[in-house]
């Protein structure tokens, strides 16, 4: 049954040209600015159950809570769960990545098999992106779902009250699959009739301005989440002295309310310049770029409603723009 149903789903896939995980992201970027735009502009007119549903962490619901919505919430902590899977499916594509440079041949078939699925169908997948920068591209996510997977286990400090909806919880699991698939799935290597060749050739100026950038964000990122996390702790002894959202000062957060969105951002901007040639790449960029817009400018009506004397000249997410 289930060897029947794959066929047929495979079929439709080769024949129709179906790219799952384009139609992931673009599936995620319309609902999210679809809904976002409604909480921002017209919220007061939505039913409650929707608001509850979009909002969390500081911007959480603060209505009256609906019955339904809430035995479908889960605790914010539970962000630690997509990261520890984002980590350990960025480290099983690297592992392939580095065995076609090793051995010199293209991925396993099964791999194979598994890329034509979900990206399209074998005869659909073309190259569109060289080895040597997938490489890269794939150890520079690597590190970024290393480091958050770090963060969210050893350093954040969750409200034990902040609740998600379990939809964001699935999101965050799907959102890191697709990512990283995204860099292989029209790599040379990992289309079938195609070798990986390595060469440093690959690698312009412009590709190494785009890795000094990515590591300029990465840093700056971290630093704004120790900003965060030590607005909970008492400076002496490092003991959590508070669960609730303070006022944040210092870095980038003289500049934005939510530096953290904002360097996210820049991170998938530049790996985009590793990979300009992937359309799945750059549509999972304008959903990251699109979802961190909306949750960031939420954050910052919420900084603006609860800080009476919140800085003017603090953006919601990008410096002097937004």
């Amino acid at each position: 049954m289930l060897e029947s149903t794959y066929k047929v789903l495979y079929k439709f896939i080769e024949y129709y040209n179906f790219n799952l995980i384009n139609f992931i992201f673009l599936g995620f970027t319309l609902v999210i600015i679809v809904f976002g735009s409604l909480i921002n502009i017209v919220e007061s007119s939505l039913p409650d159950f929707l608001r509850q549903s979009f909002r969390y962490g500081k911007h959480s619901f603060r209505g009256s809570a609906d019955a339904f919505i809430k035995y479908t919430e889960v605790p914010k902590s539970w962000f630690k769960h997509f990261y520890i899977f984002a980590f350990a499916w960025s480290l099983l594509a690297l592992f392939f990545i580095f065995k076609g440079f090793v051995m010199k041949t293209e991925a396993p078939e099964l791999v194979l098999t598994f890329l034509d699925f979900f990206a399209g169908g074998q005869a659909n997948r073309k190259v569109q992106v060289d080895y040597t920068s997938a490489l890269v591209a794939s150890v520079l996510m690597a590190i970024q779902c290393g480091r958050r997977c770090y963060e969210t286990n050893f350093v954040q400090i969750f409200s034990k009250k902040n609740k998600i909806n379990i939809s964001h919880y699935f999101v965050g699991y799907t959102h890191y699959f697709c990512a990283i698939l995204a860099i292989i799935s029209n790599t040379e290597g990992f289309v079938r009739g195609t070798l990986p060749d390595f060469s440093l050739r690959h690698i312009s100026l412009l590709k190494v301005g785009c890795i000094l950038f990515f590591f300029y964000c990465w840093t700056q990122q971290y630093k704004s989440n120790l900003i965060l996390v030590n607005l909970r702790k008492d400076a002496k002894s490092g003991e959590v002295k508070t669960e609730k959202h303070l006022l944040p000062i210092g870095g980038f957060f003289n500049l934005v309310s939510s530096p953290h969105m904002f360097f996210e951002i820049c991170m998938y901007a530049a790996i985009l310049g590793l990979l300009p040639g992937s359309t799945t790449w750059l549509l999972g960029f304008i959903w990251v770029l699109s979802n961190q817009i909306a949750n960031g400018y939420l954050a910052h009506q919420w900084y603006k409603e609860n800080f009476e004397n919140y800085p003017n000249n603090r953006k919601a997410i990008i410096p002097y723009i937004i």
